[in-house]
């Protein structure tokens, strides 16, 4: 089922080995542009996964904790119990565990949405406290277990929160343990539920899922793009015909040149798309001259009178600043700092005392140099309220200057009284003197605003003039062209993308074909032994259509005789027919989960599908854990049967839904550690002893007697019995001689005690004493002992009979 090379990889192979006759060049690169992305690399993610227990609280049909422990790797386990028992809210808690949903409930996986009151019914009733489920996994070769617990906090079954954690309590999130889209393609639970939905409908659900496991998930998104190519070239082509009647409509009665010539290209079965856009063209051309000035002086912008009013008021705030500063002591402190520190580092640069200006010796000594940078200091203080005048007055010069604009180039060459004015208007930027560049762009700015506002409004006037008749004819023959131009491209577009998906359907089909055959092998195996008397043959199991109304197509024959799946099948078969779709599934190599959770798959079947079922699961449980609960206690006597290994849990319920579970031993041994104990209780009463421990030890007896039976009886051909065959030659209401008989000479109404002797001397003797009773009494604890004892060995020497004659069968574990 799996293949080993990747889609993507595949798909490109097949596209870039096709013939140009059969894919066009064209055609094959939209395919490649259409390939799926590659598979990302699953990383922090171990496997396989499986169960190491379940536990609820509060859930369901289980009021305080409770757990079902589960022994991990490969195997069977049976949970059996009677209904009401809590086996269903079990596999329900480890699915919603994981899942966080349950498909019983929402109607998911082709189950029908359960009523609100059944849905609001997930609480125990006899538990108070908040309810929980968890599940302990372990991810493929960690010795440490992970807890996935799901907690409710609301009434509401969505109200819950879940939570990952380590043995050590180290958290992780659960997409990190568990792949949710793992889960749903490969999902491995199967509620009673949708054993009888799952076939139902469409199966477009059932469709989806088989193609994404067996590695076609990827072609419906696939084919979806081709898809879109050819919609959205059809959308393309489509968009001219519309424009076109507008266009007509617009040049219907206009009195216009153009408007002719545009008429006369547009008619016809074919509109001529150049002579449209010639005209088009050669109107722009003509156009450029007038119109485009038309269009600059119109969107033509004088300067911003409302910034230019705020720059002036800070410049003429600033200029008078610094007229108040200019003769002030602060201004004169100011030139006498810059000269004394010119003198300093005259001083500093020649190294010489002596006053360079007057030629007084040792005049600039260290002492004058010290008394001077304390002068130079105080004068520096003094002065910085002049700076920052002077500064405040440079920044308010520089805004007025970044609002003035060159001449636009649209008014360069002229001499019109709007260009004479910018030209003045852009001389400010080279005025330096505050006043003079504050009265000039005071009195130009408003100037330069009105002209440039007169000029637009009269050229947007004659634009409109214009253009009122012909302009929103030109727009519309102007849309029709980009249209018709992008149609007759869409077209060639369109013819390869159908082309491509026309062949691509073609490669799905063959693709799906191969990888199906393993998958219908599989189901159809699995059919047959749970159907192996059935007159129904489950044939070719087909995937048909696509993604979205695809389906799953069943070859179901009666007697050779083709026929309507559905029709001819009983509720037994139509089970069979899901855990046939199912096991392939969730068995597939590509899971990452090691375990199956079935629940109740007994129901509707017939004692031989029982035992077919049997086998199915001991061939999954070879290689994944298998955990089945059922109430019909037909699927144990199957297992038992057949040999089968397995663990089975018995699940009972008592008041105030306390469940319990426990672990089923072998049933001889269980029987005989029964009497055993029994047989050590020094207080029991002789009488009693006399009565209950050989009828116990009678009771081990007739176990081992069935056991062997059931290895060696065969029918007159050789073969085995079936399970409801052997069942009616099992002795009824018999004496513990007749089952001896039964399983050493296969009938119950023979003599066996020659065989006996044979098999265990002394053996007859003991089974008289069990038949009369403990003859002469059981008087000490002793005797009881050795009852008991000398029971084990005969049913011992009985079951080694068994597998002498037939071979180890194995049997419960």
């Amino acid at each position: 089922m799996h293949d080993e090379t990747p889609l993507r990889q595949l798909i490109a192979e097949r596209i870039d080995a096709a013939e140009p006759s059969a894919l066009s060049p064209e055609a094959a690169a939209l395919l490649h542009d259409a390939l799926p992305e590659p598979a990302p690399e699953e990383e922090g993610r171990a496997g396989p996964v499986y169960l190491r227990s379940i536990t609820a609280a509060g859930w369901r049909g289980v009021g305080p904790e409770a757990t079902l422990d589960l022994p991990y790797g490969p195997g069977l386990t049976v949970v059996s119990g009677s209904n009401g028992t809590g086996k269903s809210s079990f596999a329900e808690a480890a699915e919603i565990a994981l899942t966080g949903f349950n498909a019983r409930w929402d109607g998911s996986n082709g189950g029908k949405p359960r009523v609100k009151v059944w849905r609001e019914g997930w609480r125990n009733l006899h538990e108070a406290t908040a309810p929980q489920v968890a599940v302990s996994l372990t991810l493929g070769d960690a010795a440490e277990p992970v807890t996935v617990r799901r907690t409710w906090y609301g009434e509401k079954v969505e109200d819950a929160r879940t939570m990952v954690v380590r043995e050590d309590g180290t958290e992780l999130k659960l997409d990190e343990c568990v792949n949710a889209s793992m889960l749903d393609v490969y999902r491995p639970f199967l509620p009673y539920s949708e054993l009888g939905s799952m076939v139902d409908g469409t199966m477009s659900d059932l469709y989806r899922k088989i193609s994404t496991f067996i590695g076609l998930g990827q072609l419906a998104e696939m084919d979806a793009k081709l898809a879109a190519q050819v919609k959205e070239c059809k959308e393309t082509e489509a968009r001219p015909d519309p424009l076109r009647t507008l266009a007509v409509e617009a040049l219907d009665g206009l009195d216009d040149r153009r408007a002719v010539d545009a008429m006369r290209a547009l008619g016809g079965r074919a509109p001529d798309v150049d002579a449209v856009r010639d005209l088009l063209d050669r109107d722009a051309v003509a156009d450029q001259g007038d119109a485009a000035r038309l269009r600059a002086l119109a969107s033509l912008a004088g300067p911003d009178e409302a910034e230019v009013a705020a720059a002036l008021a800070r410049l003429r705030e600033a200029i008078a600043g610094f007229e108040d500063v200019r003769h002030s002591d602060a201004e004169n402190a100011r030139h006498l700092a810059a000269l004394l520190e010119a003198a300093f580092e005259q001083r500093r640069r020649s190294g010489s005392p002596h006053c360079p200006v007057c030629g007084t010796e040792n005049r600039l000594d260290q002492a004058w140099a010290e008394a001077t940078r304390a002068e130079i200091e105080r004068l520096q203080a003094e002065a910085a309220e002049a700076d920052a005048v002077r500064r405040t007055l440079s920044g308010a010069k520089r805004a007025v200057h970044d609002l003035v604009q060159p001449v636009p180039d649209l008014l360069r060459a002229e001499e019109s009284e709007l260009a004479g004015l910018w030209r003045e208007w852009s001389l400010c930027r080279s005025l330096t003197d505050p006043a003079e560049l504050a009265e000039h762009v005071g009195r130009l700015a408003p100037a330069l605003g009105a002209a440039c506002r007169q000029v637009g409004e009269d050229a947007a006037r004659r634009l409109t003039d214009r253009d009122t008749v012909w302009r929103p004819v030109a727009v519309r023959l102007a849309e029709w062209v980009e249209a018709a131009e992008k149609a007759e491209e869409a077209t060639g577009r369109r013819r390869s993308a159908e082309a491509a998906r026309k062949w691509f359907r073609k490669l799905t089909d063959e693709l799906r074909a191969e990888r199906m055959e393993r998958f219908g092998k599989h189901a159809q195996e699995v059919w047959a032994k749970l159907c192996e008397s059935s007159s129904v043959s489950l044939g070719r199991v087909m995937l048909k259509g696509t993604a979205k109304q695809g389906g799953v197509e069943l070859d179901v024959s009666v007697d050779d005789h083709e026929a309507a799946a559905y029709s001819v099948m009983s509720q037994g078969e139509l089970h069979s027919l899901a855990l046939s779709l199912f096991i392939p599934r969730a068995t597939h190599e590509a899971s990452p989960f090691g375990f199956l959770v079935i629940d109740d798959p007994v129901q509707s079947m017939d004692t031989q599908k029982v035992e077919g079922l049997a086998t199915v699961l001991s061939e999954c449980a070879r290689h994944r854990q298998v955990v089945v609960f059922t109430h019909d206690n037909r699927l144990e006597q199957a297992i038992t049967y057949l040999g089968i290994e397995a663990t089975v849990h018995r699940i009972s319920r008592e008041e105030q839904s306390h469940v319990t579970v426990e672990r089923m031993r072998d049933p001889l041994q269980q029987a005989l550690g029964e009497a055993r104990e029994i047989s050590y209780d020094t207080d029991l009463p002789e009488f009693v002893a006399d009565r209950v421990i050989p009828a116990m030890c009678r009771a081990a007896l007739e176990v081992a007697c069935v056991e062997t039976a059931r290895r060696t009886l065969r029918d007159e051909q050789g073969g085995r019995l079936s399970l409801a065959e052997f069942e009616k030659r099992v002795p009824v209401q018999a004496r513990t001689r007749e089952y001896v008989a039964f399983a050493l000479l296969g009938d119950s109404s023979g003599d066996a005690r020659t065989a006996v002797e044979r098999l265990h001397p002394g053996g007859g003797a003991l089974i008289g004493e069990l038949n009369r009773g403990a003859h002469g009494g059981l008087a000490t604890v002793t005797d009881r002992k050795a009852l008991v004892a000398r029971t084990e060995r005969l049913a011992e020497a009985v079951l080694r009979f068994g597998r002498s004659t037939v071979g180890p069968q194995g049997g419960a574990r």
